[in-house]
């Protein structure tokens, strides 16, 4: 089942009644007051996947944030710039969670290096797959870099892809450097890989994995180690969704329209194990693969093809 997105950038009270949240918006100081209808909506808890909060004035109840953490929702919370600043996921996702522990923290360091090698061959594959939308002929360089990762990608690939990918992607942006501190095409995307990196985290905990300890990422202030490793291959479909908004006229920054555009990542078709897939289910099927590694069941990674 596909779990619903939602957002919040306007003043609201969120709380819970009979396994339903609540959105009460506050009603207008100038004398138009929205009807009762439009003041108060319901929505069941179990749709939920991921929420963002996106407004100072925002309250949620304790028993609100229960019920979302017990359903697996993944709660986001954005700074002042109103980007996303915090993630919130259930301490136990899954009855067997010791059990999963225990064989991701035994995996051998050859395997996890193997898994890396894996994770950025589909990488480079889907961003060559991007770079194809958007100037409309094969990348063969790109692709035969793809092709020469080797174990633990020890020769830095990614890097080298990363480089000739960033210079090629916006060619009405000629000089465009990714930063994930800057403004305009770099806040859109920083805004989608942040709901990504949700969705990812979201279904790490629900099968059971520290999303804290990478196969590859390992800084020690980062919680979400497995989640970056694991978005990955899945980066070059927010890319071409930014790709897509700003050739269809979109504005270059952060605004409620674009951000409405953004939420849809979820939802985005992808092509996984030679079906079409919902990302998010795409996601779980690349987890539940994670999985079946760690356990020693098998020893590749199921990743999309853009």
């Amino acid at each position: 089942m596909i779990k619903r997105t939602l957002y919040f950038g306007n003043p609201a009270y969120l709380s819970l009644k009979m396994k339903q949240m609540v959105v009460r918006i506050p009603q207008e100081d100038d004398g138009d007051l929205p009807s009762e209808e439009e003041m108060v909506r319901t929505l069941p808890i179990e749709d939920l996947g991921v929420i963002i909060l996106d407004n100072k004035r925002i309250t949620i109840t304790q028993g609100l944030m229960e019920a979302l953490l017990e359903n697996n929702c993944a709660v986001i919370t954005c700074d002042t710039k109103r980007m996303p600043v915090g993630l919130m996921l259930p301490l136990a996702g899954n009855t067997i969670q010791n059990e999963r522990f225990r064989s991701q923290l035994d995996s051998s360091l050859p395997l996890r290096k193997q898994l890396w090698q894996q994770t950025i061959e589909a990488k480079i594959r889907n961003q060559a797959a991007v770079l194809k939308y958007v100037t409309g002929q094969e990348h063969k360089n790109i692709l035969k870099w793809s092709d020469s990762v080797r174990s633990g990608d020890a020769d830095n690939m990614e890097a080298r892809a990363a480089v000739y990918y960033w210079k090629s992607i916006f060619p009405n942006a000629p000089g465009f450097i990714r930063d994930r501190e800057d403004e305009g095409a770099n806040a859109l995307l920083n805004y989608g890989y942040a709901i990504l990196r949700a969705v990812v985290a979201r279904a790490l905990v629900g099968a059971g994995l520290l999303p804290t300890l990478g196969i590859h990422h390992h800084n020690r202030y980062n919680a979400y180690c497995l989640a970056d490793d694991i978005m990955e291959p899945y980066r070059p479909y927010v890319d071409k969704l930014v790709v897509e908004m700003l050739d269809d006229g979109a504005e270059d920054r952060l605004t409620a329209t674009n951000k409405v555009k953004l939420l849809n990542i979820p939802v985005i078709e992808v092509g996984i194990n030679g079906k079409r897939s919902p990302l998010m289910i795409a996601v779980s099927q690349t987890v539940s693969s994670l999985v079946k590694c760690f356990r020693g069941e098998c020893r590749k990674l199921i990743y999309p093809d853009l």
